[in-house]
């Protein structure tokens, strides 16, 4: 039988009562299936129920052939070696043994079918542009991105079926992001992607939506998936503009109907007053009947428009993005911001650099991975000692690391925001919050309840809505965890910063619409 990937009928519910997915049923077969959606629609869960690491509250999950799965984050025991992570090291001391002589049974069992697997071990380190990476270096000398794909190669020597990746390029560079891809391309089994990356996405047969509980299905790329949702949302937005025509005809025609009714009660008053009393009101109890059966036929209409008017409404979706007026970050031309002189970092690259950054300039910092970017970052801003030079910055400045901690979890959005913006009422906040896509209660929602991106989203309002206002805002790979329509409110977003920008980034197309000043390249 074919590998596959099953889900029939199957709900889950956090402990909180909040339900992510409901009666969500799907089969997949060999081939390339990605899965999009916003942070917190369930993406992750949709994996971990598939792993098992998570049980349905309804329903279920089957899988047919061997499984691998690789989370977002990865975690290495401490003095790790890449044979350890390869989890290979028990079957090459055994096939060592064997090869020494050993004809003791455990290492037979230790070794399987797994004869081949030096070869094995040698090609997929070829493959994922590893080949010089010895198997008794430590895991801890290794680069984010050589971590990735030796976490990728790994799944891939257990020769699953069935292989689920869970933002797989996040933190990789252009080149690293392209080896990632042409792993997943050559993939002949069911493979499961949930990325924003748009390049892997692209290389996709079919696209899942994870969207209001549900999962919904749609073949092609990434670009055929955006131009069948964008042929429904026209087809949507007629439908309302339908309905709301249909609403505005009803009601007219149940004013003009009342209108006349008023005429006939008027003409009716005048007959009836030169009538006997018990035809008089024999008369005006008919009328009455006539006129409250017409008016009910019409208050029917123009109800049954208005319910078909908000089916219609449903059907469309929530584009607002994030529009923050933030008059208080700008800074004047003229004025120095920072300033590096000879500056090497604690880590990476050893070129010294010379920086004088003045005004509300907008700049990239870019480069490999392990090339030391972060590091430079962190010694800008004093955070970390570098190895040579200084740096001194004269603006108020926030900063936004990769793992996004600047949160306290058992807080509330609202609490965290107030507690970098004191001087702002609570009526502020939630309005402000409300641009960052938290409405009503949202603002009230524990961050330890958040998704990545919700929780991304959170800190960056509090960076930009802190007090005193940040001249400088410096950012660490803000796009890692954000979903496809979270970036683009993320470049809203920092259009509305009029202070000075520091970013390091691997996603192009995000550096291309910052309309950045200038790049500086960081080398190894």
């Amino acid at each position: 039988m074919s590998p596959f990937l099953s889900f029939t009928h199957v709900s889950f519910t956090l402990p909180d009562g909040r339900t992510v997915l409901e009666d969500v049923t799907f089969g997949l077969g060999p081939g390339r299936h990605g899965i999009v959606g916003a942070n917190g629609s369930g993406k992750s869960t949709l994996l971990r129920l598939a792993t098992g690491a998570l049980r349905p509250t309804a329903g279920a999950v089957a899988v047919h052939g061997r499984l691998a799965h690789l989370p977002q984050d990865l975690t290495s025991r401490p003095g790790a070696t890449v044979a350890d992570l390869l989890d290979v090291r028990s079957t090459l001391d055994a096939l060592a043994a064997i090869e020494a002589g050993s004809v003791d049974p455990n290492h037979f069992d230790a070794v399987g079918d797994d004869w081949d697997l030096p070869e094995r071990i040698t090609a997929r380190l070829e493959a994922a542009g590893l080949a010089a990476v010895a198997l008794d270096r430590p895991v801890s000398s290794l680069s984010g991105g050589e971590r990735v794909l030796l976490a990728l190669t790994a799944r891939l020597l257990r020769r699953p079926d069935v292989l689920l990746l869970d933002e797989p390029t996040n933190n990789l560079d252009a080149p690293t992001q392209r080896r990632v891809a042409d792993l997943v391309s050559e993939f002949g089994g069911v493979l499961v992607v949930v990325s924003h990356d748009r390049r892997l996405l692209e290389r996709m047969d079919q696209i899942g939506e994870v969207r209001d509980t549900a999962v919904r299905w749609y073949s092609g790329s990434l670009s055929d998936y955006e131009a069948a949702v964008e042929h429904e949302q026209r087809l949507a937005r007629q439908a309302v503009s339908t309905a709301q025509a249909h609403v505005r005809r009803q009601h007219r025609e149940l004013i003009e109907q009342q209108t006349k009714q008023a005429r006939r009660d008027r003409q009716g008053r005048g007959k009836a007053d030169g009538l006997p009393r018990i035809v008089a009101n024999e008369y005006r109890r008919r009328a009455q009947v006539t006129a409250g059966r017409v008016r009910a036929i019409h208050e029917d209409r123009l109800e049954e428009s208005r319910a078909a008017l908000e089916q219609a409404k449903e059907q469309l979706r929530d584009d607002r993005g994030i529009h923050v007026d933030l008059p208080e970050t700008e800074v004047p031309t003229r004025r120095r911001v920072l300033r590096a002189a000879g500056l090497v970092p604690a880590h990476g690259t050893s070129r010294p650099l010379d920086l004088d950054v003045r005004g509300p300039e907008r700049i990239a910092v870019v480069g490999p991975n392990g090339a030391g970017k972060t590091s430079l970052l962190r010694a800008i801003l004093g955070l970390e000692e570098p190895r040579r030079g200084s740096a001194e910055v004269f603006v108020p400045w926030r900063y936004l690391p990769q793992d996004v901690d600047l949160l306290t979890a058992d807080r509330s959005v609202l609490d965290n925001v107030r507690r970098v913006a004191p001087g702002r009422t609570p009526g502020d906040v939630r309005a402000k919050l409300a641009r960052f896509g938290f409405r009503g209660d949202a603002v009230d929602q524990s961050v330890r309840t958040l998704s990545g991106g919700e929780r991304w989203r959170a800190t960056l309002a509090a960076l930009v809505l802190a007090t005193p206002a940040p001249q400088l805002l410096v950012l660490d790979e803000p796009t890692n965890n954000l979903d496809l329509a979270s970036l683009d409110r993320l470049v809203e977003a920092l259009g509305s910063h009029r202070g000075a920008l520091l970013v390091v980034s691997h996603d192009e197309r995000f550096l291309s619409d910052l309309d950045l000043d200038r790049r500086i390249a960081v080398d190894r």
